[in-house]
């Protein structure tokens, strides 16, 4: 059956429909620069982070991805600047992206908005010599398979705003604006496959429950033409400023169930001013739940500019 669904996984990568094709994260509210070029300098001091994530645990060939993440805010946080180097595995497919951003910050009202643009260096191969694949007859007689590895790479421009308040935050982006062909060896006139722009909405709160907790709903939007809008929807509990907990049910799914692709689990912890680490385990719901034992994601997070000696002041737990 892992079998029947990695050719599952071939079959989509080889047709012309309008599907997610961003890389999915669970942890969406600690890995916004990846999604928005304007939260770039929203930390107020230069941080550092990296995701891991393994998706569909027992399933050969399924999504692993791996994230590392640095935004520098400048001239007094009115200048942004991030960078996000990304690498995401699909069995024999891979796609390692380098996004630069930058962000222009202005006050405005109890907050900041910060308007940001995006390019974008993305490198597509894919292995037709790797030993996970299986056919009928070797691989070597079908003169439409590759023998070698096919690699391209695709340019592309983005943008979004983000403003975050002082108990709130709303960001919209479109990472990748252009259609490039992804296609490996067909000319761009004769295109059958191509990237499509993908919409972010993500949105927070925060409300004191009393002087040592308070409760953070989030969500986060994603839609792409002639797919079914998908959506995260979190919910949190911030315990003392350190410790976080909550809660994401993820849209999607099987049609005839309707239960959702997932419940997943948020853990978070401040271990101090400069480091903050977070786990997650999604619970898959989806007719993928007979085959895999559910998602793994991991983040660490460091600032260089806080001093050991300050307290727990505004953790950025969103």
């Amino acid at each position: 059956m892992k079998r029947i669904f990695l050719y599952s996984l071939l079959t989509l990568f080889s047709l012309n429909l309008n599907a997610q094709q961003e890389s999915q994260y669970t942890q969406f509210m600690y890995n916004k620069l990846a999604l928005n070029p304007g939260y770039a300098g929203n930390q107020e001091a230069p941080s550092l982070q990296a995701i891991v994530r393994s998706q569909w645990l027992g399933v050969e060939g399924a999504p692993s991805t791996q994230v590392l993440s640095f935004s520098l805010p400048l001239a007094h946080q009115r200048i942004g600047l991030g960078m996000n180097i990304s690498r995401q595995a699909i069995s024999i497919f891979e796609n390692i992206t380098l996004d630069m951003s930058y962000a222009y910050r202005f006050p405005l009202g109890r907050g900041y908005l910060g308007l940001g643009i995006q390019g974008s260096l993305r490198s597509l191969s894919a292995d037709f010599t790797d030993p996970r694949l299986h056919a009928t007859q070797p691989i070597n007689l079908d003169p439409s398979i590759p023998a070698n590895q096919q690699q391209k790479y695709l340019f592309n421009l983005g943008s979004g705003f983000y403003y975050e308040g002082e108990h709130f935050y709303l960001g919209f982006s479109i990472p990748r604006i252009l259609e490039n062909n992804i296609d490996f060896n067909t000319p761009n006139d004769l295109q059958l496959s191509k990237e499509i722009p993908h919409a972010f909405l993500m949105g927070g709160a925060s409300f004191v429950l009393n002087d040592q907790m308070s409760l953070q709903p989030q969500i986060l939007l994603k839609y792409v033409n002639n797919a079914p809008l998908d959506a995260d929807i979190n919910l949190s509990l911030n315990i003392l400023n350190k410790y976080l907990a909550g809660l994401t049910y993820r849209l999607g799914g099987s049609s005839v169930t309707g239960f959702g692709e997932s419940i997943d689990i948020v853990l978070a912890a401040q271990l101090s001013p400069k480091v903050l680490f977070s786990v997650s385990y999604d619970l898959t719901l989806s007719d993928l739940k007979n085959f895999s034992t559910g998602s793994v994601e991991a983040m660490l997070r460091y600032n260089f500019g806080q001093n050991e000696a300050q307290e727990y002041v505004n953790p950025r737990f969103f």
